[in-house]
């Protein structure tokens, strides 16, 4: 495991990380919860990742709890959450100053800790001001509740408006962006945030590397009946790869696995290895649900070598793309 600074900070997180979406709560208790954090904390990764949307403040419930009977030192791990959805009332909702302060007491029950490492606007909020929210999380970091707070999804336009308030207003701007980047989903991490990584020390990191899945193979014939896809809650994911484009990038995916075997790497090893190639990738999240996934996913540190500038291209191709620039770990 290597460690990369997030951003301009001095923060340095493992290149893998862990998160909990849709497994914590959902499909993973307490035990082997405890189970993954440990082989995941073993293998040197230091940032774990939650929000309160996870299964309403559940998965956080879980997370908080598995930390707390692992008895890991505070000062060794990272631990996260994001605020934007808590609850379907208006004051449960978005980046107010009230919930972005509230979310943050609740995540700090939740998850057992005395500060959150990061702290994420889970979206965008066009019904709140942006300097509202910016303020928010000042007071936040001012009181020591909040070590780095950034953003997740949002455009780099919303980026550099945080940023414009912060440095207007003596306040402290966002650290880092969560947006999703995989093979199939570029735009914002290679296109959009361009103008801004080297501007602000914007950090990445990244969520669903495997493209909710698409990126095993494991859809390559079919939706498994054990599939996340199938799950009561997920259907908009299951329509996903059903629908026009959801097929076309299965079909790619068949084509990429063609490409991984030809390496000597698994499709899930291969896409895997490709986000952790872009240097602005500060972390990558994994989001395995099972101990033998996530011992698979952490074993694509060992083949590193195998995806050279050639298999670079050869993916490229596939995916219609012009060659990108070779890219170094």
């Amino acid at each position: 495991m290597e460690y990369r600074r997030l951003g301009k900070s001095g923060l340095k997180v493992s290149e893998f990380s862990y998160g909990s979406w849709v497994t914590f709560a959902k499909q993973v208790d307490v035990a082997p919860a405890k189970e993954m954090l440990t082989a995941a904390y073993d293998a040197g990764i230091n940032f774990f990742d939650n929000a309160e949307g996870y299964e309403q403040g559940r998965s956080e419930l879980v997370m908080g709890q598995a930390i707390a009977e692992l008895g890991w030192s505070r000062d060794s791990f990272i631990v996260s959450s994001k605020v934007f959805w808590g609850g379907a009332k208006p004051t449960q909702r978005g980046l107010s100053a009230k919930h972005v302060t509230e979310a943050c007491h609740a995540a700090l029950k939740r998850l057992r800790v005395e500060h959150l490492d990061l702290y994420f606007c889970h979206r965008p909020d066009i019904d709140t001001p942006i300097e509202e929210t910016v303020r928010a999380m000042h007071n936040l970091i001012a009181q020591g509740k909040v070590l780095y707070w950034g953003t997740s999804e949002w455009s780099a336009q919303q980026i550099t408006e945080a940023h414009a308030v912060a440095r207007a207003n003596h306040l402290t701007p966002p650290t880092m962006e969560q947006p999703q980047y995989n093979l199939f989903v570029r735009d914002k991490v290679e296109s959009d945030y361009l103008p801004i990584y080297d501007t602000f020390g914007l950090g990445t990191t990244i969520w669903s590397p495997l493209a909710s899945g698409l990126l095993t193979g494991k859809y390559n014939n079919g939706i498994p009946n054990d599939a996340r896809a199938n799950l009561p809650g997920y259907e908009w994911l299951r329509d996903s790869f059903t629908s026009e484009t959801g097929m076309g990038r299965i079909d790619k995916a068949r084509a990429l696995a063609k490409v991984a075997e030809a390496t000597g790497l698994s499709l899930t090893a291969m896409a895997l290895l490709w986000c952790l190639r872009n240097p602005r990738v500060s972390t990558v999240i994994l989001g395995a649900s099972r101990i033998s996934q996530l011992t698979d996913n952490l074993a694509a540190l060992d083949h590193k070598a195998k995806l050279t500038d050639d298999v670079l291209a050869e993916i490229e191709a596939i995916l219609g793309n012009k060659p990108a620039a070779p890219q170094r770990f």
